[in-house]
């Protein structure tokens, strides 16, 4: 499997690809403010590079629970620089992670190959024809209601059936829109609009979220939902994190979506050796 992020194909199913977080944010539940300096943030992505981050994911707006909105100049301000810096210098293969048409359309010009939507294209009805215009690979990711209010009190009958089916759904919708199949990826969106027994029944299904078709993404590092069952803080949830990522690759997840990218490159890699053994 291949997923096709503009002209890149990327080989998701031979390997599974990592992510590096990167928040130019102010806020952002784990590291805001480190990265919000451009310098800082520039020098973060060849540093996930060196440690063998397969995509620099750049957001300019924290989406943790309760985050409130940010302007789109504001968010154009943190992350275009940032983009075109690490595409010119590094070649890297570098993801927006935004919500907003304009946003995505700048940073594909800068240079970005993915879009990284955690409203699955729902907030900004232009999304789907900047990203089909650009061939942009597409991040669809599963969330209750915003992040502002996603957390109060999130219920579902069968939280499997009803995020797989609303991916799969969406997915179909994008491809309506002129977005191809191959460069769609889905998400469950762990810790969006999920209780920590919601997050842990997803992560134990990741097997028959990939059963769907699309390349999956799990993006669980740091969680509140590994401090709950662990009862650590957010610093202290390597070992959480490196559990959930090699169970997701043993599962067959396509990606991971990490702030410890030389620690999950190595996670990833031993799970890989021990699954194709």
């Amino acid at each position: 499997m291949n997923w096709k992020c503009r002209d890149l194909l990327l080989p998701v199913g031979d390997r599974t690809h990592v992510m590096g977080v990167l928040n130019v944010t102010p806020d952002s539940f784990s590291d805001g403010g480190r990265f919000l300096d451009h310098r800082a943030a520039i020098d973060r992505a060849e540093e996930m590079i060196a440690d063998g981050a397969d995509i620099i994911d750049v957001g300019g707006e924290s989406t943790r629970p309760g985050a409130a909105a940010v302007e789109i100049g504001d968010e154009l301000n943190r992350v275009i620089p940032v983009i075109e810096a690490i595409t010119a210098s590094t070649g890297a293969v570098v993801s927006i992670d935004t919500t907003k048409a304009e946003v995505a359309r700048a940073a594909c010009e800068a240079g970005a190959a993915v879009v990284n939507d955690v409203s699955a294209m729902r907030f900004d009805p232009k999304m789907p024809e900047v990203v089909a215009a650009y061939g942009a690979g597409l991040v669809l990711m599963h969330m209750l209601g915003s992040p502002r209010t996603m957390q109060e009190n999130p219920s579902y009958a069968d939280v499997v059936a009803e995020v797989k089916q609303a991916l799969v759904e969406w997915a179909e919708q994008a491809q309506s829109s002129g977005i191809a199949p191959e460069a769609i990826a889905v998400d469950p969106g762990i810790g969006f609009g999920k209780t920590v027994e919601h997050n842990l029944t997803l992560l134990k299904a990741t097997g028959e979220l990939c059963a769907t078709g699309y390349p999956v993404l799990i993006g669980a590092s740091r969680k509140s939902f590994i401090g709950a069952t662990l009862d650590v803080p957010v610093e202290q949830r390597l070992q959480g994190t490196s559990a959930v990522v090699a169970w997701s690759v043993a599962q067959g997840a396509a990606l991971v979506r990490v702030h410890d990218v030389r620690q999950m490159v190595q996670v990833v890699r031993m799970t890989e050796a021990i699954r194709s053994a």
